[in-house]
């Protein structure tokens, strides 16, 4: 497992930048803008059952994820690494976490009818940051 430098964390836990996270599947690689978190130890990310990325994080938990400083272009974080844990438990409050995080909303606003969520934990196995 490798380690978040302590002078980057704040891009996953702070900073209200977009991750851009790589999965691949079947029909080859996808790149999907995604709310990113961190739990010291895992990268977080949370999506609802029925999209794509699920099918693919099924298929391959093999993951690469960037992301940019929103005040700063020149400085992002790379990780690479694999989906550890997939779990129902606990990530309908989650998103509401990261709709705090990025909305400023203490509830996630668009949750559909019926919709399930899931919490994604990523465990990083290179860490690349620059600037």
């Amino acid at each position: 497992m490798a380690t978040i430098p302590a002078d980057f964390r704040n891009l996953l836990t702070e900073k209200k930048g977009f991750a851009q996270l790589a999965t691949c599947g079947k029909d080859g690689p996808q790149v999907t803008p995604v709310w990113v978190d961190f739990d010291g130890s895992h990268v977080l990310i949370n999506t609802a059952r029925g999209r794509a990325k699920v099918r693919r994080l099924e298929q391959n938990p093999r993951v690469a994820i960037n992301i940019l400083d929103p005040d700063n272009p020149y400085r992002y974080l790379e990780i690479k690494g694999r989906v550890v844990e997939a779990t129902e438990k606990g990530a309908a409050e989650h998103i509401d976490k990261l709709a705090k995080k990025y909305l400023g909303k203490d509830k996630y606003p668009f949750a559909q009818p019926g919709e399930v969520r899931v919490l994604y934990k990523i465990v990083p196995e290179f860490v690349h940051g620059r600037g």
